[in-house]
């Protein structure tokens, strides 16, 4: 790559990681290009899609932080803590980072690493719940799919609480972690979703890309 290019790429990075954790990962290509001081084409030129401008800044990211909070979770002695202690700090990235926020709803599906960031997340989630069902402390019904279901249900109000200037997100965790406690337990009307169901449920009904 010339030495023009080179530059070009790093202030598209640059303003992406800016603009993704300002605004979430729809925000405008056109407005990505503006902030680098670059034209819309050269990003294409580059980059080719919003999904692999998304690879190149948010995946690590995305795996460094969702990786920390699920290697804190698993090595927690209470497996109701360490469970706990992961929903919350999910959600908090979800009502103070845009970005990460826009991640666990698998509205990219083309961005290949960072799916293979959501699969990584999925996985280990399930390992956090089995701890804690295993423990007797969670619910015994609960499933990695209704925890991906409710992150994706939080993900749009956290971030407009936190907006607002309000934590009560915090509130909405703590009810529904005290609904998960297994002693709270009743029978569930339906079964959970599956993987594929839950899957296809946040591509197809929240997918949104701006150009």
């Amino acid at each position: 790559m010339r030495a023009d290019a080179q530059r070009n790429a790093a202030r598209l990075r640059a303003a992406a990681a800016d603009l993704f954790q300002e605004r979430g990962l729809q925000v405008s290509l056109k407005e990505i290009a503006r902030h680098a001081g670059v034209s819309h084409g050269t990003l294409y030129n580059l980059f080719g899609s919003r999904e692999a401008l998304i690879d190149e800044v948010i995946a690590d990211l995305a795996a460094t932080r969702l990786g920390d909070a699920a290697r804190t979770a698993l090595a927690c002695p209470d497996p109701w803590l360490g469970f706990a202690g992961y929903v919350t700090e999910v959600c908090e990235l979800q009502a103070t980072d845009p970005a990460l926020g826009d991640v666990l709803t698998r509205r990219f599906p083309d961005a290949s690493r960072l799916m293979a960031v959501c699969d990584n997340s999925f996985a280990a989630a399930e390992s956090i719940i089995d701890r804690a069902r295993h423990d007797g402390s969670l619910r015994d019904d609960f499933t990695a799919s209704d925890l991906l279901f409710f992150l994706a249900s939080h993900a749009p109000l956290a971030r407009a609480a936190a907006t607002a200037g309000s934590d009560a997100w915090r509130r909405a965790v703590a009810f529904m972690l005290d609904g998960l406690r297994a002693p709270a337990a009743t029978p569930l009307p339906v079964d959970p979703m599956t993987p594929a169901q839950i899957n296809r449920l946040l591509v197809e009904g929240t997918s949104s890309t701006a150009g």
